[in-house]
């Protein structure tokens, strides 16, 4: 009996022993198949232009590793900081479940206007505008226009092509994208260098810039756009046929006397 009990429990070790290896090999094969995988912060609920942003608003997500959009924050220290870390305002609207991306969000302490907005080595320009001076009534930060310039040279009035392709950061006293674009703005805010901002003076100084929408996708370079009035004012020469007129001269004593008679066609 002793030995028949030994032999069943060396057998129950041996069985239970396969059984283990056999559950280790299909664990490490579901490990090999699935996904590597990093955390990756994601807005928790819609955010707004300019808002403060809080840990409230975040929540962490696993995001297939190597496919994450560039400029993500993977942990709440590196989008929040330490406990007494000014904060980070929103600098464009999210979505719920959109990566934060750095460029989403201003440095800390740094607040959402429009010095957080511009390029290094940029300045901000405003222009006035109104509703006979372009399209006033459908710009919005974000935007990008170009600006014409009207003015006279050597007496004559011309309208030329000075800037393409410009950003548009504010209207009046708004950097938000959802701006309306059912009002009509007063001001607007472009984004040039200072080489540009001298010669916006002096264009402004000269003559007056209106702006024109460009399409979302449209990045061609325009160049050389310059009219004047004889473009618009085509004169037209016509040529007036003289009409004939026929008489004769009758003597009535000294008088001499001119009567207006049909022509005849030859």
């Amino acid at each position: 009996m002793a030995g028949y009990a030994a032999v069943m429990v060396m057998q129950w070790f041996d069985s239970s022993e396969t059984e283990l290896e056999q559950l280790k090999n299909e664990l490490q094969a579901a490990r090999q198949g699935l996904v590597e995988t990093e955390t990756v912060l994601v807005a928790k609920s819609d955010l707004r232009f300019g808002t403060e942003l809080l840990r409230e608003n975040i929540t962490e997500i696993q995001w297939p590793k190597g496919q994450t959009p560039p400029n993500v924050f993977n942990s709440m220290e590196a989008l929040f900081g330490s406990e007494n870390t000014p904060s980070r305002y929103i600098l464009r609207v999210m979505e719920q479940g959109e990566p934060v991306l750095t460029s989403k969000v201003t440095e800390f302490g740094e607040d959402a206007g429009i010095r957080s907005r511009l390029a290094p080595g940029m300045r901000a320009f405003a222009i006035s505008v109104n509703v006979t001076s372009g399209v006033s009534g459908f710009l919005q930060p974000g935007d990008r226009v170009d600006v014409y310039w009207v003015g006279d040279t050597t007496g004559e009035t011309i309208t030329k092509l000075i800037l393409e392709d410009v950003d548009l950061i504010a209207i009046d006293q708004s950097d938000d994208e959802d701006f309306g674009r059912n009002m009509v703005a007063r001001t607007v805010t472009l984004q040039v260098s200072p080489l540009v901002v001298a010669k916006l003076v002096q264009a402004q100084a000269t003559g007056s810039l209106t702006l024109a929408l460009r399409g979302t996708e449209d990045v061609a370079a325009t160049g050389g756009v310059e009219i004047d009035q004889s473009a618009i004012i085509v004169n037209e020469i016509i040529e007036v046929e003289e009409e004939r007129i026929c008489t004769i001269r009758t003597r009535n004593g000294a008088n001499v006397v001119e009567v207006v008679i049909p022509c005849i066609e030859e």
